[in-house]
């Protein structure tokens, strides 16, 4: 089960980075977790890092052995996705949403990021290392990030991370837990329903090129479905940028 065991590091350079050195040291139980009070480098998608005032917010990984092809990549960070959603949505209310691929947004800002990285043995996907972010009791964010939310600026409230650490996990392995071909059409259809600017007009940069472009579909393998005036898009993970503004 995911949270047990439920690991609680002081410090740490960053949880993805611990979980795959104990992974490389020997065999992990499916469902292993480590909570970072504090991370020096924490780690975001496309090489961007994360970080944290110690105890203010979840930082976690946890080490998931997917029986699943790895061509099937994309039915995991939908589970996570849609677990980090479940959990984040009960506290901050149907203004919750996720961001393709799977950043957690309240209205137009950020509240969380999910990082997956891989671990084969030859063709076999032997481990997913599975990082969750998300800011909880942040008050204050620096001025040069353009849009993040915490859930103490949504709700007013301050939390214990630890405790809803562990919330997030069993909202993670409800999800993960019930992971099956089978259902994956289910839950695409979900996730498209909770997806952030999913058939609305937005801002998009392609290298230099920004445009206004609509988001159609997300196709089994994660290819984002773009309108692009009269051209259909399907672009892959990191080909394409969201545009914010404040």
């Amino acid at each position: 089960m995911i949270g047990h065991p439920f690991h609680v590091l002081a410090s740490v350079d960053s949880t993805n980075n611990y979980a795959m050195a104990r992974v490389a040291e020997g065999p992990v139980a499916d469902g292993s977790t480590w909570f970072a009070m504090e991370q020096t480098a924490g780690k975001g998608q496309r090489g961007k890092q994360w970080l944290s005032a110690p105890g203010d917010n979840i930082m976690l990984t946890t080490v998931l052995q997917p029986a699943l092809a790895l061509s099937q990549q994309f039915m995991l960070s939908v589970a996570v996705a849609l677990g980090t959603y479940d959990f984040f949505s009960k506290y901050a209310g149907d203004e919750t949403c996720i961001k393709w691929s799977n950043d957690i947004y309240w209205r137009d800002r950020k509240a969380a990021g999910i990082l997956i990285e891989n671990v084969l043995r030859g063709s076999v996907w032997q481990y997913a290392i599975a990082g969750v972010g998300i800011n909880i009791n942040t008050p204050h964010f620096p001025e040069q990030l353009i849009n993040p939310v915490s859930l103490r600026q949504i709700t007013g409230r301050s939390y214990d991370t630890i405790t809803l650490a562990h919330e997030l996990c069993a909202c993670l392995e409800h999800r993960c837990s019930r992971l099956h071909p089978a259902v994956f059409t289910e839950w695409l259809e979900e996730y498209k329903s909770r997806l952030y600017r999913f058939a609305e007009p937005g801002l998009y940069r392609i290298g230099n090129d920004i445009f206004q472009g609509v988001i159609r579909d997300v196709l089994p393998d994660g290819r984002l479905c773009l309108e692009k005036g009269r051209e259909m898009l399907e672009l892959g993970f990191g080909e394409v940028e969201f545009v914010m503004t404040r």
